[in-house]
C-alpha cells in the first residue's frame, strides 16, 4: 500500500496501515436547514450552508463486518513477506453527552442525585467482580463523599459539557469479553439512543475506545511474536469535530471527510500492549514512534480533562491490573 504526496510514492509503515484499516467510514447525511437553528451554538459555532452528521446506528455498522470476522490489516515482515493480520473490535469505553432537549426525547434526564449514583456497574456484568473500592469511582472521578460537593460545579458545565445520557466501560477480561457490534446490540435494547442518535446531537465531550485484539494471520503456519500486539483506538463521536475547517481539527483531535464515502473518524489517540519488536516502529521515515507517542499523549491528556478513570487505559499503560 501506498500514497502519494509531491509526485513521490512512499511506502505505508504496519502502524499507518492498522490506523488506515481500523478508522471507520460513516455514511453521511445532511441537517435541513431548518432543523439547522435548534443546533447547539457553543458545540456548533461555525455557520454553513448546510451540516453534515451520521447517526450512531450507521456508526455501529462499520464494525458489523469486523466484529464478525476481524479487520484485516497488510503487515510487512522482514525478507520483504507480508502478511494479512487480522483484528476483532471491543467496546472498552464510551461516554455520550447531549442536551436536556434530545434526552427528553427518551425520558433520561437525571436529576442531580441520580447522576451521582449513575454507576458503570449497572450496564455490564463483567462488574460484578470490581473491588470495594473501584465502586466509589463514578463517571466525573469522584468517589461518592465528594459527589455533593462536585455535582454544582458540574451542573454549571452541562451546557459546554451536555448530560451524560450513557457511558459504558469494560472491566472483563480479553477473553471475557464479545465483539463490539455483539455488545452494542445488547446494550442498545435499554438505551435506543445508541443506534438513533445523531452526531450534531452530542456534545465535544462525548467519546468511545475501541480495544483491537489479533485473531490470527494469512498465510498460517508461523509464528510472529511481534504480532501479538493489542491496540486502543480513541475516537471523538460529535459533529463538533467535523466542521473546524479545512484542517478539521481541535483540541488535538482530528476529523476528515470524504465526499464519496462519509464521514472518517480516525483515531485522536492510542494506547498500545505488548507492542514489541521492530514490526510496529520500522523506518522509512515514517515517524511511528513520535505517532506513538503523541497519540499516547492525546489519550491521556483527554481522560485528564474529563476526570475518567479508563480500566482499560490503565491497564495498556501499566497502572494497573485485570
Amino acid at each position: 500500500m501506498t500514497f502519494t504526496g509531491g509526485g513521490l510514492a512512499k511506502k505505508k509503515s504496519n502502524l499507518e496501515n492498522f490506523l488506515e484499516c481500523t478508522t471507520p467510514i460513516v455514511t453521511s447525511q445532511f441537517l435541513p436547514k431548518t432543523s439547522m437553528q435548534s443546533l447547539n451554538r457553543l458545540w456548533h459555532p461555525w455557520e454553513g450552508d448546510t451540516v453534515e452528521y451520521f447517526t450512531l446506528g450507521d456508526l455501529w455498522g462499520c464494525y458489523d463486518e469486523w466484529s464478525a470476522y476481524g479487520t484485516g490489516v497488510p503487515i510487512a515482515l522482514r525478507g520483504e513477506e507480508t502478511v494479512i493480520q487480522y483484528y476483532v473490535p471491543y467496546l472498552s469505553a464510551i461516554q455520550i453527552y447531549t442536551s436536556s432537549r434530545v434526552l427528553t426525547n427518551f425520558g433520561n434526564i437525571r436529576e442531580d442525585r441520580d447522576a451521582c449514583d449513575f454507576e458503570v456497574k449497572e450496564f455490564s456484568d463483567s462488574c460484578s467482580d470490581e473491588s470495594e473500592s473501584d465502586k466509589q469511582w463514578r463517571w466525573d472521578g469522584s468517589s461518592t463523599e465528594e459527589c455533593g460537593l462536585e455535582q454544582e460545579n458540574l451542573w454549571r458545565l452541562s451546557d459546554r459539557l451536555g448530560h451524560l445520557y450513557f457511558q459504558y466501560f469494560e472491566r472483563a477480561t480479553p477473553y471475557g469479553r464479545v465483539p463490539l457490534m455483539d455488545k452494542i446490540i445488547d446494550l442498545a435494547r435499554r438505551f435506543p439512543g445508541l443506534r438513533s442518535l445523531k452526531s450534531v446531537d452530542l456534545s465535544p465531550a462525548s467519546w468511545m475506545a475501541v480495544a483491537w485484539y489479533p485473531i490470527y494471520h494469512i498465510p498460517t503456519g508461523r509464528t510472529v511474536k511481534d504480532l501479538s500486539a493489542c491496540f486502543l483506538t480513541y475516537h471523538t463521536l460529535s459533529s463538533s469535530f467535523q466542521e473546524m475547517g479545512p484542517e478539521g481539527k481541535m483540541n488535538g483531535t482530528e476529523s476528515k471527510r470524504t465526499d464519496r464515502k462519509g464521514i472518517s473518524l480516525p483515531p485522536f489517540g492510542l494506547a498500545t500492549y505488548k507492542l514489541q519488536g521492530s514490526v510496529w516502529t520500522s523506518g522509512n521515515g515514517s515517524g511511528d514512534q513520535e505517532t506513538l507517542l503523541s497519540l499516547l499523549s492525546a489519550a491521556d491528556s483527554w481522560l485528564k480533562q474529563l476526570r475518567v478513570q479508563h480500566h482499560d487505559f490503565n491497564y495498556f499503560t501499566g497502572i494497573r491490573h485485570w
